[in-house]
């Protein structure tokens, strides 16, 4: 049996990235053993295993700033609204 890596309760405010939903995600919430997250830009939480949650290293979250503020920029542009 494979051994999975320590589960580590992120705070807050933490960005973070969901292993198995592939997605970035801010951290919202930990409730009933499930980790509360949003898209960075803003849209519909979801719940992921705290096990598949894991924070995002410095450069990985500036990268993920910017292309959130970029695609923000893109729709405002465009007229869409977030």
């Amino acid at each position: 049996m494979a051994s999975r890596r320590p589960t580590t309760t992120l705070p807050v405010g933490q960005l973070a990235y969901d292993t198995r939903r592939e997605r970035r995600g801010v951290v919202m919430d930990h409730q009933d053993g499930l980790v509360w997250l949003r898209p960075e830009g803003g849209g519909t939480e979801w719940t992921a295993r705290p096990e598949d949650v894991q924070p995002m290293h410095v450069r990985e979250r500036a990268e993920a700033l910017m292309l959130a503020r970029v695609a923000r920029a893109n729709a405002r542009s465009r007229g869409e609204v977030l």
